[in-house]
C-alpha cells in the first residue's frame, strides 16, 4: 500500500483558472502542485475574449504583453438585427478587448511555472476532511493518496471539489454554442471590430484574433438531439451551417471553411445567481474558483476574466495571511484557522462581484429561452434597470497580487 504523500497546496485541474491560480503563488514565493486528469493541457474552444479586467488581472500575472502580441485589439462593437433590419453600435467604450487562442493563453500561463508543477493523469475521486486537522485528504485514480494544506478546485463545470462541497446543482439553458477558427490565407480584410448578428433566436458573432485568423460562435435557441454531433467536427459544422442558412453569405462562408480541429460543440450551463449569493464556497481548507465555482453563459464574454480575477483575489488573500503568521509566529506551520480566514476573505470578496455577472448573464440567456414577447419585455426592462451600463463589469479591478 503506498503512503499519502503531503503537499501544502494542490490545485485541481490544469484549465486557465489552475495555471493561473498556480503562478499567482509562485508570483508570491507559495509552491502548489496542480492536477491534471489529462495527458496534457488541453484548450478545447478556440478562442477567449479577454476584456479589460482580466488584461489588468493578466498584467498582474506578468504575462499580458506578451499575449497581447499575438491579438488584435478590438475597437468596436456592432449588434445587427437581421428581422427588424436595425444596426448599431456598442453605446459605452470596452476598453480594451482581445480575442486569445487559448492555446496562446495556456502556453503563456504555464510556461512560467516551476518544472513539475503539473502532474498529468491525476483523475481525483474523492475528497475527505481529516476528522482531526480538517486538512483535505484526495484519493486519485491510480490508487494513490495526497493530503494537503489546502485545495483549489479550478476542475470545471463538473467539478469533484465542487461536488465535495455540496454546491447546488448548475442548471441549463436550452441554448447550445458552437466556437472556431476560419482561417484566411490572403488575409480576412476584416475590421478590428466584433461583429454579432441575430435572427430570431440564433445569434451569430464574430472577432479577428489576427490578420488571418477568425474566432466566431453560434449560439442557437436549442441543442443537437442527436448526441453524436457534437463528438464529431464534420457533424458539428454541418449543424452549425443549418442553424445560420438565414444568415448573410460571408457568415455561412466562414462556417463552411473553418478549421474542424478547432470546433466544439457546449450546452450551455450556468450556476444560478441566489446560488453564488447564498453558497458556501469553503468547507475546511477547500474551496473552488473559475467555472466550479461561476459556471456562466458566454454572453458576457467574462468566463475566463473573471476566473484569473478569482486567481489574483485568492493568491493574494493566502499569502497575506501566510506571511503574516510567519512574522509573528516565529514560521510556524498555516494552522486550519488561517487557511480558513484566508479562504473566508477570498470568498467574501469576490462574492458580490460574481452575483452582479451571473445575474447580467442569466438575464441575457434567459432571453434566448423566452418563448413569449411579454417574458422577452420584462427581461429587458430587467437589464435596463439593473444594468443600464452594458460594459460597465469590463471596468473592474480585482487589485494587485
Amino acid at each position: 500500500m503506498e503512503a499519502t504523500e503531503e503537499l501544502e497546496i494542490v490545485i485541481a485541474g490544469g484549465g486557465i483558472c489552475g495555471l493561473a491560480t498556480a503562478l499567482a503563488l509562485h508570483r508570491k514565493g507559495i509552491r502548489s502542485v496542480i492536477l491534471e486528469r489529462s495527458d496534457s493541457l488541453r484548450a478545447t474552444g478556440a478562442g477567449i475574449a479577454i476584456l479589460t479586467n482580466g488584461w489588468r488581472a493578466l498584467d498582474e500575472l506578468g504575462v499580458a504583453s506578451r499575449l497581447r502580441l499575438t491579438s488584435l485589439p478590438v475597437q468596436r462593437v456592432w449588434d445587427i438585427d437581421l428581422d427588424r433590419g436595425k444596426q448599431q453600435q456598442a453605446p459605452v467604450s470596452i476598453g480594451e478587448a482581445r480575442c486569445v487562442k487559448r492555446r496562446e493563453l495556456i502556453k503563456a500561463l504555464s510556461e512560467d511555472l516551476p518544472f513539475g508543477t503539473i502532474r498529468f493523469g491525476c483523475e481525483i475521486l474523492s475528497v475527505k476532511l481529516d476528522r482531526f486537522t480538517s486538512f483535505p485528504t484526495l484519493q486519485l485514480s491510480n490508487g494513490s493518496s495526497i493530503r494537503a494544506k489546502v485545495l483549489i478546485g479550478c476542475d470545471g463545470a463538473n467539478s469533484v471539489v465542487a461536488d465535495f462541497l455540496e454546491l447546488k446543482q448548475k442548471k441549463s439553458f436550452s441554448s447550445c454554442s458552437v466556437r472556431g477558427f476560419t482561417n484566411y490565407p490572403n488575409g480576412h480584410g476584416f475590421a478590428h471590430e466584433f461583429v454579432r448578428i441575430r435572427r430570431g433566436n440564433i445569434l451569430s458573432g464574430r472577432v479577428p484574433v489576427d490578420d488571418k485568423l477568425v474566432f466566431w460562435f453560434i449560439v442557437p435557441r436549442f441543442y443537437p438531439t442527436d448526441s453524436k454531433v457534437s463528438e464529431d467536427p464534420e457533424l458539428i459544422r454541418q449543424f452549425s451551417v443549418e442553424a445560420i442558412k438565414e444568415f448573410p453569405s460571408e457568415r455561412i462562408e466562414m462556417v463552411s471553411n473553418c478549421d474542424l480541429a478547432s470546433l466544439s460543440l457546449t450546452h450551455l450551463r450556468y450556476r444560478a445567481p441566489w446560488d453564488i449569493l447564498l453558497g458556501s464556497f469553503r468547507r475546511g481548507c477547500v474551496t473552488v474558483a473559475g467555472d466550479a465555482m461561476h459556471v456562466m453563459g458566454p454572453f458576457l464574454g467574462q468566463g475566463g476574466s473573471a476566473a484569473i480575477e478569482d486567481a489574483i483575489v485568492l493568491a493574494r488573500c493566502l499569502t497575506q495571511k501566510m506571511q503574516k503568521v510567519a512574522q509573528e509566529e516565529n514560521g510556524r506551520q498555516i494552522m486550519v484557522q488561517e487557511i480558513g480566514e484566508a479562504l473566508d476573505k477570498y470568498v467574501e470578496e469576490r462574492r458580490m462581484r460574481l452575483v452582479w455577472l451571473s445575474t447580467q448573464t442569466y438575464v441575457i440567456g434567459s432571453m434566448f429561452d423566452a418563448s413569449s414577447m411579454l417574458g422577452k419585455l420584462l427581461l429587458l426592462a430587467i437589464l435596463a434597470v439593473l444594468f443600464s451600463n452594458s460594459t460597465h463589469h469590463t471596468r473592474y479591478d480585482c487589485g494587485r497580487l
